[in-house]
Order: structure tokens, then C-alpha cells, then sequence
């Protein structure tokens, strides 16, 4: 169906509005990032030398963030695959057909969603131990990335799951399915395919979110990036905090944008190949295709 259907073609005036609005609006974001490089370079913030550190292998700074890189790739990785095997088997408990089921896996979901992240990972550092429960800075942030982003999850999973046309499930059962098969087989590969942006962009909180590691002592990149800024500032006071600081956004740009490029890739190839394997099983057989055996075609 054409979009157009929806809403009327913008006129030749309508057209010229968007084009001054949209040259008006590039003006003053140029304006807008002319002026900060002005006041950057007006306080030294753009001096080369301040920027060499960043690449100077014998001040530490490029090892120590690299380090850091690893330790929260590492975090973000575990409750990543935690929290995404997790979010799906509640996602299918709270699709449950039997109450019983239903209503504790609501009741989890809906309280790992309200309990702010930083409460459940000082929760895990803080009382665990006091049960017997061996806990490390690494475990704390984990385990409360994979609480909190499970209850998100299972949300995603159960309104992709229900975005899915009910005939396809009735067609499923209709061929002797059993309900396992028909949520593992036929359902969630739907589902994901078009929760993929939304899961992606979950992901990609998820691993901003690692940041808040530092808070209970673990050398992810925001706590690295901090320690070098105390570290410098003891000799040479403020000279680098800004290139530090900006060193670790930059680092978490890329890896965001990697993680979403990845996303997009894998849903083209899936794409690409659900309509190959659609269009095989609709292909006809030689004889049809020829008008042979057996009449007109």
C-alpha cells in the first residue's frame, strides 16, 4: 500500500517551507558547533599536545582504555546473552495459558521493571554476601544488567510474539503442532525478526548501562576514564579531564554504532533469506512450468 494513501503530497509551497526549515535548522546547529569549537579553542582545549596523550602508548592512556573497553564489552556481553535467554522464557510464561504460570511471571517482570538498575546491582553487592551468595563487582553488575533488562525483554518478546498474525499460529496447530513447537518454530523466529530494531536498541542501553560499574569498584570504561582524570589532574591539574572524557564517549559512539550496523546486517541476510526460502517453495515444477503432463497450464 502506498504511504501516500495516508496523507496528502506537500504542495510546491509546502515544499519550499521544508527545504527553508531544514537549511534554517543546519544553519544554527553549524552555528551552534562553530561556537563550542571557538570557545574550545579560545580555553587551549584543541592544543595538539593535549590531544597526543590519547595516542602516546608510553603515558598509559591508550592500554588503560583498552582495558577498560574489554572489561565492559565483557559486563555488557554476559548480561546481554543472560538477560536475552532469560527475557524470552518469561516472555512465554506470561503467555502461558495456565494462571498459575501467568501471574508469578507477571509479578516478577513487573517488579524487575520498577526497582531502579542501581538499587538491584547494590542489592547484588550488598546483601548476597550476607547470605552465603559469593559476589564480586563483576557478578553485582551483571546480575543486576540481567534483572532489570530481562523484565524489559519479556516485553519486547511478548508484544513481538502477539504481533504476529493469529493464523499463523492456528495453521501451525492446525497441522498437529504441539504449543512448544509452535512458539519455538513458528512464533519467535516472526517475532524477533521484527522486534530486532527495538531489541537492538535495548542492547545498546544495556551496555551504556555498564557503566554504572563504577559505582561498585569494576574497571569498566567510565571508572578507567575517571582514574585517569584523578591520576593526571594530581601533576598537571585539569589540562586533560576533557580529552579523557571525550576519548571514552567517542569509544562508546563506536561500539553503539558497530553493535546497530551488526543489528541491520543480520536482519537484511534474514530477510534475504526468508524471501529465497519463500520464493523456492513456490516454485513450480519443471513439468507445470512447460505445460506438460497432463494438460493446459
Amino acid at each position: 500500500m502506498s504511504s501516500t494513501v495516508l496523507f496528502d503530497l506537500p504542495g510546491p509551497q509546502a515544499r519550499r517551507r521544508q527545504r527553508i526549515g531544514t537549511v534554517v535548522g543546519a544553519l544554527v546547529i553549524a552555528a551552534l558547533v562553530g561556537w563550542a569549537l571557538w570557545r574550545l579553542g579560545v580555553n587551549g582545549q584543541l592544543e595538539p599536545d593535549r590531544w597526543a596523550i590519547l595516542f602516546d602508548p608510553a603515558s598509559g592512556v591508550p592500554q588503560a582504555l583498552w582495558e577498560g573497553l574489554v572489561n565492559t564489552i565483557a559486563a555488557a556481553a554476559v548480561g546481554m546473552v543472560l538477560a536475552t535467554l532469560l527475557g524470552a522464557l518469561l516472555a512465554v510464561g506470561r503467555l502461558s495459558d495456565h494462571a498459575w504460570v501467568r501471574a508469578p511471571v507477571g509479578v516478577v517482570i513487573e517488579f524487575f521493571r520498577a526497582v531502579p538498575l542501581l538499587i538491584l546491582i547494590l542489592f547484588c553487592l550488598l546483601f548476597l554476601p550476607t547470605v552465603g551468595v559469593p559476589m564480586t563487582a563483576f557478578r553485582a553488575l551483571v546480575l543486576g544488567l540481567t534483572l532489570y533488562n530481562m523484565a524489559v525483554l519479556a516485553e519486547i518478546f511478548r508484544a513481538g510474539i502477539l504481533s504476529v498474525d493469529r493464523g499463523q499460529r492456528e495453521a501451525a496447530f492446525a497441522l498437529g503442532m504441539r504449543k512448544t513447537q509452535v512458539m519455538t518454530l513458528v512464533l519467535l523466529p516472526q517475532a524477533v525478526r521484527r522486534m530486532l530494531p527495538v531489541l537492538v536498541a535495548q542492547l545498546v542501553v544495556l551496555l551504556k548501562d555498564s557503566s554504572l560499574g563504577f559505582i561498585v569498584g569494576y574497571v569498566e570504561l567510565l571508572r578507567t576514564a575517571r582514574s585517569l582524570v584523578e591520576f593526571f589532574a594530581f601533576s598537571f591539574g585539569n589540562t586533560y579531564t576533557f580529552q579523557l572524557y571525550v576519548a571514552a564517549a567517542v569509544i562508546y559512539i563506536v561500539v553503539n554504532v558497530l553493535l546497530s550496523w551488526l543489528a541491520r546486517y543480520v536482519e537484511k541476510r534474514t530477510r534475504r533469506n526468508t524471501k529465497a526460502a519463500a520464493a523456492k517453495d513456490v516454485e513450480l515444477p519443471a513439468d507445470v512450468q512447460m505445460g506438460g503432463g497432463g494438460g493446459p497450464v
